[in-house]
């Protein structure tokens, strides 16, 4: 038949249940669960097969479904009371933690740039941790009232969904996703016009559109360069996420970089923190520096200053290979046409990047770019904090590891997000419905002393349950999908024991990760999980990268193993691990298994949400776990130290698996008690829960971020940008001067000879030193003597005791003096050295390789 015209008809809200559309365009729903409800209870088979994507479910949902639940009094209930938490939540900014704290900041006074954000599985921006972090982040910004702004990509294909063929290979298959399933609606500017904006890329214009996604109370901008006016391959710009090669990689990075610039102020805003989440976005330290220097007419180093006051770098990456670097060739070719508007030289602009390598040749490190153009600069846990310290000691030299200026803020997880729904409820019955504004207060962890222990495990048990009746179905998909028998298909019910002993590992297959580990000794696996008195299965999760074929040989290797007799139903390996696997996982299992190789895990917060979730953490102590670890919530594989002969790592940390697993977990978890569960189990879950969610929490990194790095950029950039930037002036001038007369300054030494014997533990000690300032002057430099602690010829403390100025000897030599005493006994080495000095600088080490010594 032909038809005259063909339409497509939607389903008609009705008006008393209309706020449901408003609440499914704001991720608020996210990590509101009983938001989520609201959908759920339309009809819950269409909530799931939509991908629990409210937008997609509104369009689809059945109209007599919509009409009987508005006529529902149960459901209108629910609806009023989630309507009205909503409107409230949007409304009373002035109740937040932070206007409480700093009010008066403008909004939009942050921005955050990140190349990933995972808010939702429905939304597939994101790939994996970062990206899972970031969408944390906007969350609680949000909650606790930070006036941030956020800038992203906006990929036509996301990432990749992952399917596991029948061989074991990973599948990696990317979809057109239609942008009208999410929630995204046109950037506005002040006139309410769209906002697009153009880059010059290779001396042809770009054009770029910019969407708003509405997280809670911030704003979200993802840049989307598939419009009709680009040329096709400019059109892939955002097509995928770490997809192409390394010339797509620098173009996204223009993009997001310079192109976030220019999408902000064409936005209204006008930020004066800058936080770049990893080195992606680094460029727009370039961006900002263009725009000082054309439009307010200051030059190259005196637009660096003002730049550096307001940039705040997070790195994640603690090995070399996972810094972006791009070849000097490529620099060239990309911004040959944009330093002259710097008012740089070339050198003067590589410069800002450049890394010397083994081999001798030099490439531009964009993770060197962002800490040579951010006044702070910091790790995501304890032990990374320390391991980018010496990682990038080279970008300071003459100075110690110790003394690189590289802070840390422990990575957290946001607890709405992570925290199962059934646990939430629980838990406000013994810790109080408030429980959750007041995690800061110890006083409310006493009370998971209360808890009845029986009543805990029975909730465990039914997450445990939801968690195998998710893994046969997930698995049923797969098998059914590899074309088994109809007989084949029902063996999927016998897989997932609810009574045994359940260990998760998921998690990115990279091999730092060691998946594999725990197959080190393989007799010696198949007796731990074939104990039929005490059965143990392992549940693995995880994609790897598409080019990463060595973590796709992980993922092969695993399912073989799956699939052989002797571990039948016992290694159970998922395809396609996304967040809503993993709010099933970490909620579902036991253990949660990590084993990376020390100390390449910058945090991890996989563990954080299962420990949250009464799981229990059994990992190599790295990342956050360092910090994590109290002996009583967990266990951990292997000692507190690094080797160099990975094999001998490799094998004694999967002994420690094996002898930890047999003699301590396995016989707690299965301990005969006359409750029919382990009551010393139920303590670790307990004390796990208590120490988890108290601290590792994205509430209290958030708090950390904007005490320690947020509002002291915030001052500095105010107090560098006011006055016509008069102070930012000032401080070039003097560091030009510096600069001028820094060779020249001269150091020497007054000491007695006896400082070169064995001396006593706080003992007093003085040092003396007359050092030759021409053109300096005394009042800026730092004078000090550095005493360092050796270990086997290394550093490993660092103490420093200003010098007080004495007298001057003669014009331009002055004579300074220290006291000091050494506290413990042990090996040091003293030395004298002279530092810039300048009270409007952040920290001792702010000018980088401005450092002088005796000669």
């Amino acid at each position: 038949m032909e038809f005259i015209s063909k339409l497509t008809v939607v389903p008609k809200i009705p008006e008393n249940i209309s706020g449901i559309k408003e609440i499914s365009q704001n991720m608020w729903w996210t990590w509101n669960y009983k938001a989520q409800e609201l959908f759920q209870k339309i009809d819950n088979e269409l909530w799931n097969a939509s991908h629990r994507n409210p937008i997609v479910f509104l369009k689809k949902v059945e109209q007599k479904k919509l009409n009987q639940v508005s006529q529902n009094q149960d459901y209108l209930t629910l609806y009023n009371e989630v309507l009205n938490s909503f409107k409230n939540y949007l409304n009373k900014s002035e109740n937040t933690w932070f206007e409480t704290t700093h009010s008066g900041t403008k909004k939009g006074e942050i921005a955050y740039f990140c190349m990933e954000y995972g808010l939702h599985e429905s939304f597939p921006m994101y790939s994996g941790g970062l990206g899972i972090l970031a969408g944390d982040h906007l969350k609680s910004a949000s909650d606790l009232g930070i006036p941030l702004i956020a800038v992203g990509l906006l990929y036509k294909k996301g990432y990749f969904i992952q399917k596991i063929n029948s061989e074991g290979w990973q599948e990696s298959i990317y979809l057109d996703y239609d942008f009208s399933d999410f929630p995204i609606k046109p950037a506005k500017d002040i006139n309410g016009e769209d906002v697009y904006i153009q880059l010059n890329i290779l001396g042809k214009k770009i054009f770029v559109k910019v969407w708003k996604v509405e997280v809670g109370r911030v704003n979200l901008y993802l840049l989307d360069t598939n419009l009709k006016q680009n040329d096709p391959e400019d059109r892939e710009l955002t097509s995928t996420l770490y997809g192409g090669d390394i010339e797509m990689r620098i173009k996204q990075e223009i993009l997001i970089g310079i192109g976030g610039i220019r999408a902000i102020r064409k936005l209204g805003y006008n930020p004066s923190v800058w936080h770049m989440n990893e080195g992606h976005a680094a460029f727009l330290g370039l961006e900002r520096i263009r725009e000082l220097v054309q439009q307010e007419g200051l030059n190259f180093n005196q637009a660096i200053e003002v730049v550096r006051a307001g940039n705040v770098f997070t790195t994640h990456t603690p090995v070399p290979a996972g810094n972006d670097v791009f070849s000097v060739s490529l620099i060239d070719k990309y911004f040959g046409d944009y330093w002259p508007s710097l008012g740089a030289t070339r050198q003067d602009f590589l410069n800002l990047g450049l890394e010397k390598q083994k081999d001798g040749n030099e490439l531009f490190s964009m993770t060197i770019l962002a800490l040579r153009l951010s006044g702070r600069a910091n790790g995501v846990s304890k032990l990374h904090g320390e391991v980018s310290k010496k990682l990038w000691n080279h970008v300071w030299s003459g100075i110690e590891w110790l003394e690189v200026p590289i802070s840390y803020v422990t990575n957290g997880v946001h607890i709405n997000t992570w925290l199962n729904p059934k646990l939430q409820e629980f838990l406000k019955q013994y810790l109080g419905e408030d429980w959750m504004t007041k995690i800061d207060d110890p006083d409310l962890w006493k009370k998971m002393d209360n808890i009845p222990d029986k009543e805990l495990w029975e909730t465990h048990k039914e997450l445990k349950k939801e968690l195998i009746e998710y893994i046969r179905q997930s698995i049923k998909e797969q098998r059914s999908r590899h074309g088994e028998t109809v007989e084949q298909l029902e063996q999927v019910n016998q897989i997932g024991d609810e009574k045994a002993l359940t260990i998760g590992f998921a998690r990115r297959y990279a091999t730092y990760k060691r998946a594999d580990l725990i197959f080190k000794d393989e007799e010696r696996l198949k007796r731990i999980l074939n104990n039929p008195e005490k059965p143990v299965q392992i549940i693995f999760a995880g994609k790897a990268h598409p080019a990463d074929k060595p973590g796709q040989e992980l993922i092969k290797k695993i399912y073989e193993y799956s699939r052989k007799p002797e571990f039948h139903n016992k290694i159970i390996i998922l395809e396609n691990y996304d967040m809503h696997m993993a709010r099933h996982l970490v909620s579902g299992v036991d253990i949660w298994l990590n084993n990376p190789r020390r100390p390449r895990e910058a945090s991890g917060t996989s563990g954080q949400k299962a420990g949250m979730n009464g799981a229990l953490n059994f990992s190599a102590l790295d990342g956050w776990w360092v910090e994590g670890y109290n002996g009583k919530n967990g266990w951990a594989i292997g000692d507190n130290r690094d080797y160099d002969d990975l094999e001998l790592q490799d094998r004694i940390d999967s002994v420690s698996i094996y002898n930890q697993l047999e003699k301590q977990i396995i016989p707690m978890y299965y301990e005969n008690t006359n409750e029919k569960f382990s009551k010393h189990w139920v303590e670790k879950m307990k004390e796990s829960i208590k120490s988890v969610t108290s601290f590792f929490n994205t509430s209290r990194m958030l708090k950390e971020y904007t005490q320690k790095l947020y509002m002291p950029a915030l001052e500095q950039y105010k107090n560098f940008s006011n006055e016509n930037y008069k102070l930012a002036k000032e401080l070039v001038r003097w560091i030009n001067l510096l600069k001028e007369n820094w060779d020249a300054i001269k150091i020497h030494v007054i000491f007695d000879q006896d400082l070169l014997e064995v001396k006593n533990a706080e003992e007093d000690l003085e040092i003396k030193a007359e050092i030759y300032l021409p053109g300096i002057g005394p009042d800026s430099i730092l004078p000090e003597i550095v005493v360092a602690r050796l270990e086997e010829g290394k550093t490993v403390d660092i103490q420093r005791h200003d010098m007080k100025l004495i007298k001057e000897v003669q014009k331009d030599t002055y004579l300074y003096s220290a006291r000091f005493k050494i506290e413990d006994r042990g090996e040091y080495g003293i030395n004298v050295r002279v530092s810039p000095n300048h009270p409007c600088t952040p920290h001792k080490n702010y000018l980088i390789g401005l450092v002088k010594y005796p000669q």
